[in-house]
């Protein structure tokens, strides 16, 4: 059997990401937003207060990968870290007022950068991939 890009699932989406990454990337960069700090930032806007720790789980990326992104998003000044009223050797991750005004804009560009690149399908079939994609990603967490 020989491989093909277009019916291979993980290809397609991959390049579908890919896609989706850059038009975010152009949506947000007037924002001083990027798509590496865009994930975070979506944590932070569901949960302030997050550690380290608590956002490598949830972001399903490598520790020195957020490391080096909160130490950016720290010297862009979207983020200040401080020690945890319990534990001082953890460190949370809390926005600035910087950081938390950046949410209502980063999400409409988000919403509007999903509408633009779906809007070759009908309200049902992006119903339908929504529930496919979620599907395919939940059995991952089978294995």
């Amino acid at each position: 059997m020989t491989f093909s890009m277009r019916s291979s699932a993980g290809y397609l989406t991959n390049h579908l990401a890919r896609l989706f990454a850059s038009g975010l990337q152009a949506r947000i960069r007037p924002l001083g937003l990027s798509t590496g700090v865009f994930p975070v930032m979506l944590q932070l806007w569901d949960r302030d207060g997050l550690t380290q720790k608590e956002l490598v789980d949830r972001l399903g990326i490598e520790q020195a990968t957020v490391a080096n992104t909160l130490a950016r998003m720290e010297r862009d000044g979207l983020i200040e870290r401080r020690g945890d009223a319990e534990d001082g050797r953890v460190k949370r991750t809390w926005l600035t007022d910087q950081g938390r005004a950046l949410r209502d804009p980063a999400i409409a560009a988000a919403d509007a950068e999903n509408s633009d690149a779906l809007s070759g399908l009908t309200e049902a079939e992006r119903a339908q991939l929504l529930t496919l994609l979620n599907k395919a990603i939940a059995t991952f967490g089978t294995r």
